[in-house]
């Protein structure tokens, strides 16, 4: 309930200032829980999502009809919808972290001082963590479940376009830290569309957030960046890059680019800009570009490329430059490993990069001078995700250097304390 000193605030203000306290105050029973009483929460937290699926399904289809009826592309629908095999997985991605080890309270480091002082650096959670996402339900679960597990309180702001699905599934999150016996305001979800809520979180709500985690599109990222009074886990758009190289094998290349591109491209890990070696113009050029073709992919190429096949779509210079979501990729010619390096430098969100390529050389001047989140060797750039890394799920890829970096899972939502043991020394 909104206080007396709440009552001259605009409604959404004075919401979020007690949605704010309410965490704050969940923050520090929830920082000492033990890892059985989290852990018990995320497994009813599970069980309910399973329990609850129709509910969900129904809450989604609302939020799919409104989409729908406002005319949405066909890439957000797909990180929309939910059908009953991603609720599954939802409830699987759950049990996974649960089966986690809990960072809180690990001795990172310790060493003993020529005086007898004996130091430790210790995990301890960030306290309340503020996430911001669009069009994804799915991260409800997945943030709401890292949170807890990294002893953290959360604040949940959603899309208005997946509001209706992000309550359902966030009812069965509360349900399962109720039943844990944890605070029921450890997992808070912001209840209304209106955009001012989001302002709201970014001034901190009075000293109530650590941090704030924003998933999403380029424009909210930015004015996250750009507005934001508190530190903030940044997450740029995907624009991932794979290179092929004259060295690579052509059916490992076809298999892996296609894989990029076309498994789900409205995902941030999917691949945006295929860069062919000049030197394999004539062995790989063609036959990738026939699979991506075959899978559906509309080809945007540049001059290089269209004076071999002049059917396709020109590039421009705002190509190398968009994070498409969908079934596009842009595609250039370039000079070798260096010429790759150069593109990817110029224009990469420094997200993911993969090279597919059987000669080591270039493999190491590929990790070694690109400077993303995430880099691959002959692998899909779709594994760029934390639960492909054994992290559980993640609460975002974080582009940034500060902190966190790449999969943002139970460690990276931990900062560390130093507990210092004596004898009864003083300083001289």
């Amino acid at each position: 309930m909104l206080d007396k000193a709440n009552a001259d605030l605009p409604p959404v203000d004075a919401l979020m200032l007690d949605i704010g306290r309410r965490a704050r105050a969940a923050a520090r029973p929830l920082a000492i829980a033990s890892t059985e009483a989290k852990n018990s929460a995320l497994i009813a937290m599970a069980e309910a999502v399973v329990a609850n699926e129709q509910a969900i399904l129904a809450a989604n289809a609302i939020d799919l009809k409104n989409a729908e009826d406002s005319g949405l592309a066909a890439s957000f629908l797909d990180r929309l919808a939910l059908d009953p095999g991603r609720i599954a997985a939802i409830a699987e991605g759950i049990r996974a972290i649960a089966d986690l080890k809990d960072p809180v309270g690990e001795v990172i480091a310790e060493w003993d001082r020529p005086n007898g002082l004996h130091i430790e650096r210790v995990r301890t959670p960030l306290g309340v963590i503020g996430v911001i996402y669009e069009s994804r339900p799915n991260v409800t679960a997945d943030a709401g479940a890292l949170c807890l597990k990294s002893g953290n309180a959360v604040i949940l702001r959603g899309g208005s376009d997946s509001l209706n699905s992000s309550r359902a599934i966030h009812a069965c999150l509360v349900r399962g830290v109720e039943a844990a016996g944890l605070p029921a305001d450890a997992i808070q979800l912001v209840p209304v569309p209106d955009r001012a809520a989001v302002g709201a979180m970014l001034t901190g709500l009075d000293g109530a957030i650590d941090v704030i985690v924003p998933r999403g599109g380029k424009s909210l990222v930015a004015r996250v960046q750009s507005e934001a009074r508190v530190p903030v886990f940044a997450h740029l758009e995907g624009l991932c890059h794979v290179y092929v190289d004259a060295s690579a094998d052509l059916e490992m290349a076809k298999r892996i680019v296609v894989n990029s591109k076309m498994r789900r491209t409205g995902i941030c890990g999917a691949a945006e800009t295929l860069l062919v070696d000049s030197a394999a113009i004539s062995t790989h050029l063609m036959p990738i570009l026939e699979a991506l073709t075959e899978a559906g992919c509309v080809i945007h190429a540049s001059p290089t490329v269209l004076k071999i096949h002049p059917g396709f779509k020109p590039a421009t210079e705002e190509d190398w430059r968009t994070e498409y979501l969908d079934a596009i990729i842009a595609v250039a010619i370039v000079d070798g490993i260096s010429g790759a390096i150069d593109h990817i430098a110029r224009y990469s969100s420094h997200h993911t990069e993969a090279v597919i390529a059987e000669d080591p050389a270039v493999v190491e001047r590929f990790f070694n001078e690109i400077d993303s989140a995430i880099l691959l060797h002959n692998a899909s750039t779709q594994f760029a995700d934390g639960g492909e890394f054994g992290m559980g799920a993640e609460i975002g890829i974080a582009t940034g250097k500060m902190h966190a970096r790449g999969p943002v899972g139970v460690e990276q939502l931990t900062s560390f304390k130093y507990r210092v043991r004596g004898t009864g020394q003083v300083r001289p």
